[in-house]
């Protein structure tokens, strides 16, 4: 007999975890992994779709899952390990230790694991532009299996797929969302103009803008909007909701919505897609329905006119945007362990920043007022040291000279103390390039940064920068993934076991601030949050201007499920130094706690 088909509320529970399989699988397919490990996940995959219960139920309800057929323990803890988390170690492992465009590929009609393998290793395609351009010089109709037919549809995909995925950098847009705002909510009537979706989230790229506004007279914001001077397309335009383009490719969708359902549609709008249909299920399962209009029972509104009033509804507290992506923030809100995340008040100084100015002392101490100006009571100033010379860099000799001035400048200083630091590069080897017998008894911090050799091999860049973090001086690994948002990928290496030998190893790594950057990403802080590694909130500054990339940086912590707890640069100077002279062996060092996490059992235990 067969088994019965599960219902459409079963299935979307078990869809997640199956997910997870299938993207494992086909990443060790694309490696060239073990066939019968593959077919394991796969095998997986099949009896979660179609298993006629909810696999979240049955984890909670502590039901042991190796008993189901093709489930052993070990496979076993990683269904609960995505129940709890939406996702599992060894998936986030498996995405750093390859390039991630290749994961891209993936997503691609028409092209599996096999076909990815064979791109990526006879004509080292790594990335969606990769194979377009493989396409477009008719390479790709030479590889057995393809031919000319193929290499026409892949063409015509990826170039669709491109469009698709154009994505601007969140801090790119922001000045542009706060300028539309502005303007939203001078229109007379208007009671209230808000952003929504990824750009509310904080997500570190945006597709579009969503904005949603609530105000008796709908047709002249509509009408504000259409004219607003950045708009060069019209895509829609009603009575209460238009799309415009705008010079630089940025979709904004504008939506008005009554008083009454506002609360309800900002939650809808600011997503994401999977946390909204999360709080749906939860809805259906109290006899509710949840859409953008409101929370109704039968055709009663009974919440809405508040997302506070929508959740407490629901029986949970209100949860902050920046976690709403269906990775445990449900769990934790039933539980009342919902992290009471960073703010960027929270940051008393700022431990990597560049005096570029060439001004000498007066460059320090526009630096230092900058800083008090933003509250901030430490700077370390980083000196670039290599021992090869060149543009913006110090010997020994130089550096001395530099520290000195520093200690000068803090002299007459009140408010901000400026701390000393060295950005030196990890060479492959994975050595620190100082200049020898170099003296660093007057430094405070040392930053190890890769800055050539990234693409090496995942267990080379893994010991690279395993090594590197055992020299007795090594304090923060900097922007450590190397990634450039929409421009390049992070590196491939094991992220977890170098987060582990941080911790271990009593040093820190940086959650690089830059716009560009953004890296640790938040997945990543996440991770070291749970292993217990803090982490440094840095600006990477060059001019005093830029000391504001520390708000992109607070942003990224709180995506990562950071407190205040888990950031290096939230310490008062005293207990700083102490972690800081730990750091580099002045006293013996004490390994950060992890934070309280069930996840961190799971997935670290």
């Amino acid at each position: 007999m067969n088994a019965a088909a599960p219902s459409e509320a079963v299935a979307d529970g078990n869809q997640r975890v199956a997910a997870v399989f299938d993207e494992i699988a086909d990443l060790l397919e694309v490696q060239g992994g073990n066939a019968f490990r593959v077919a394991a996940y796969r095998n997986a995959s099949r009896t979660v779709r179609n298993l006629g219960r909810n696999v979240s139920d049955m984890v909670h309800a502590g039901e042991h899952l190796d008993a189901l057929r093709g489930i052993g323990k070990d496979l076993a803890g990683k269904i609960a390990e995505i129940v709890a988390s939406g996702t599992c170690a060894q998936l986030e492992a498996l995405r750093h230790e390859m390039p991630p465009g290749l994961a891209e590929l993936l997503q691609l009609p028409g092209v599996g694991p096999r076909r990815v393998q064979t791109l990526h290793d006879q004509l080292g395609v790594a990335s969606l532009p990769d194979l377009r351009d493989a396409a477009e010089q008719g390479r790709i109709r030479a590889l057995r299996g393809f031919g000319p037919a193929a290499e026409k549809r892949l063409l015509q995909a990826v170039q669709q797929q491109l469009r698709r995925d154009r994505r601007f950098a969140l801090p790119s847009v922001a000045d542009t969302v706060a300028l539309l705002l502005s303007g939203l909510q001078a229109v007379p009537g208007v009671k209230r103009a808000v952003a929504a979706g990824s750009f509310r989230r904080q997500r570190d790229t945006v597709g579009d803008v969503d904005l949603l506004v609530t105000t008796h007279a709908p047709v002249a914001v509509i009408e504000a909007l259409a004219s607003y001077s950045g708009v060069t397309r019209v895509l829609a335009q009603g009575s209460t909701r238009s799309s415009v383009v705008l010079a630089n490719g940025l979709q904004v969708d504008l939506r008005v919505v009554p008083p009454a359902s506002f609360g309800a549609a900002w939650l809808y709008f600011t997503g994401s897609k999977a946390h909204n249909i999360a709080l749906r299920r939860i809805a259906q399962d109290a006899g509710l329905k949840l859409n953008e209009y409101g929370l109704y029972r039968g055709g009663e509104r009974v919440a809405g006119e508040t997302e506070d009033s929508v959740y407490e509804a629901l029986g949970l507290p209100w949860i902050e945007p920046e976690l709403r992506e269906d990775r445990g923030e449900l769990e934790a809100a039933r539980a009342g362990t919902l992290p009471k995340l960073l703010q960027e008040v929270d940051l008393r100084g700022d431990l990597h920043v560049h005096d570029d100015s060439g001004l000498g002392d007066v460059g320090l101490r526009m630096l230092a007022q900058a800083a008090i100006a933003r509250k901030l009571r430490y700077l370390a100033i980083t000196e670039r040291v290599r021992p090869a010379g060149g543009l913006g860099t110090l010997d020994a000799a130089a550096l001395a000279r530099r520290l000195a001035a520093i200690d000068a400048a803090n002299e007459g200083l009140a408010g901000c103390t400026l701390l000393k630091a060295i950005e030196v590069e990890i060479l492959e080897d994975g050595r620190l390039d100082l200049p020898a017998r170099m003296d660093l008894s007057g430094v405070d911090l040392v930053i190890g940064t890769v800055a050539r050799e990234l693409e090496l091999p995942a267990a080379k860049q893994t010991d690279r920068l395993l090594r590197a973090m055992d020299h007795p001086a090594f304090t923060i690994l900097a922007h450590p993934t190397n990634r450039l948002l929409l421009e390049r990928g992070p590196s491939a290496f094991n992220l977890e076991r170098v987060l582990r030998h941080a911790r271990d190893r009593g040093c820190f790594v940086e959650l690089d601030a830059q716009p560009q950057r953004l890296d640790l990403d938040d997945i990543a802080c996440r991770m070291a949050r749970d292993i217990g590694v803090l982490v440094s909130i840095s600006s990477v500054a060059r001019t005093p201007a830029e000391l504001a990339n520390l708000r992109w940086g607070a942003g990224q912590a709180r995506r990562g499920w950071l407190e205040a707890s888990h950031v290096l640069n939230t310490r008062p100077l005293p207990e700083l130094r102490r972690l800081l002279a730990a750091a580099m062996g002045r006293r013996p060092p004490v390994a950060a706690k992890a934070a309280p996490s069930s996840r961190q059992e799971i997935i670290h235990g």
